[in-house]
C-alpha cells in the first residue's frame, strides 16, 4: 500500500510566521492557566502575543498588568489591545504614553465593543475618538515608532451595513498608519480569500493575517460567533454532535478542524497565522507543530 505524501510543513520550507492571542486572566486559577500556556507557546517563537481588552475596557487594568509581566519576565514581543470605549482622548494617549514607556513597541487599535456589550449601539465617547482609523491616527501621532495592527473581518463587523463600508473602514485604518491586519475567525477558507480578492482591489497593500480559532469548546464558540458576525457552517457543528459529554473526542475533532483549515491556507500561500488561543495552548501547539514549527534545540556545548 502506497503511503500518503505528508502535508507536514518541514523545516527547510519557508519559515510561517504566526502571533498568539491571549486574554487577561479573572482570577488566581485563571492567571496560572494563561501562564502555563504562554510558557507552552514561548519557544515556538511567535512574531508578536496580543493581550485583549473587554467589552467597554472593563479588563484594562489587567491587560496593562499582563502586557508589562510579559515584558518584564519573557523575551516575548508583547502586542497591546487598546480601544477607543469608555475614555477620553487624553485618557488613551496616557495609556499610549504608558505603554511607550513601559517598552511596547506594538499596539493593536481597535474601535472596541460598547460598554453594555455586542448588541447594543456603538455611540463613541464624549471628547474621545470616534472609530479604529481615528485611534490608529492618534497613536502615529504620539508615537511614530509604534507597530500598529488592526482587525478586519471577512464576512464585515456586525455594525458595517455593508462589505464594502467595512473594507472602506480597513482602507482608512490602513491610510492612518496601520501596518497589517488580523481577521476576524472564520472557518471557510473560501472566505478568507474572496475577502482578499476585494481588498486588494480596494488598494490596501498590507499583510491581511488569517485569524484562526482552534475550537476548544464548540458550544462556546457558537454563541461568541453569533456575537461576532462570524458563520458556523453546517459542517463543523456536524463534526462536533453529539459530543457534548465526550471532552476527549471533542478534542480530538478540533485539533483535527483546525490542522485541515490551517494546512490548506498553506498550501494555498498563506505563511501568517494568528491564534485565537482563549488561553489554552495544546490545540494551538499542535497545529503550529505541524506547520513544522519547533523549540529552538540549544546547541551543543
Amino acid at each position: 500500500m502506497n503511503a500518503r505524501p505528508s502535508r507536514f510543513v518541514h523545516a527547510g520550507d519557508q519559515r510561517m510566521n504566526v502571533s498568539f492571542e491571549f486574554f487577561p486572566p479573572k482570577t488566581a486559577e485563571m492567571e496560572a492557566t494563561l501562564w502555563e500556556s504562554i510558557t507552552r507557546l514561548a519557544p515556538l517563537r511567535p512574531k508578536f502575543v496580543s493581550v485583549t481588552y473587554g467589552a467597554g475596557g472593563s479588563t484594562r487594568e489587567r491587560t496593562h498588568a499582563t502586557v508589562k509581566r510579559i515584558l518584564g519576565e519573557t523575551g516575548l514581543t508583547p502586542a497591546a489591545h487598546l480601544t477607543c470605549v469608555a475614555a477620553t482622548k487624553d485618557e488613551i494617549d496616557d495609556v499610549i504614553r504608558g505603554y511607550h514607556g513601559a517598552g511596547v513597541r506594538h499596539i493593536v487599535a481597535l474601535r472596541g465593543d460598547p460598554v453594555g456589550g455586542v448588541g447594543e449601539k456603538y455611540a463613541p465617547h464624549p471628547g474621545g475618538y470616534r472609530n479604529g482609523a481615528d485611534l490608529v491616527a492618534g497613536i502615529k501621532r504620539l508615537a511614530p515608532e509604534i507597530d500598529v495592527s488592526v482587525s478586519a473581518y471577512p464576512e464585515k463587523h456586525p455594525d458595517s451595513p455593508t462589505v464594502a463600508a467595512d473594507i472602506d473602514m480597513l482602507k482608512a485604518k490602513v491610510d492612518a498608519g496601520a501596518t497589517r491586519a488580523m481577521t476576524q475567525f472564520f472557518f471557510e477558507n473560501d472566505q478568507y480569500f474572496r475577502y482578499l480578492d476585494r481588498v486588494r482591489a480596494a488598494g490596501i497593500n498590507v499583510p491581511i493575517v488569517p485569524g484562526i480559532l482552534p475550537v476548544q469548546n464548540f458550544k462556546q464558540t457558537k454563541n461568541f460567533a453569533a456575537r461576532t458576525g462570524a458563520s458556523v457552517p453546517d459542517w463543523l457543528a456536524e463534526r462536533f454532535d453529539g459530543l457534548d459529554d465526550d471532552a476527549a473526542t471533542r478534542k480530538l475533532i478540533a485539533a483535527a478542524v483546525a490542522a485541515e483549515q490551517v494546512l490548506d491556507l498553506v498550501d494555498r500561500g498563506v505563511t501568517d497565522f494568528h491564534f485565537y488561543t482563549m488561553n489554552r495552548a495544546d490545540l494551538v501547539y499542535a497545529v503550529c507543530h505541524l506547520l513544522g514549527l519547533r523549540p529552538a534545540v540549544p546547541a551543543a556545548a
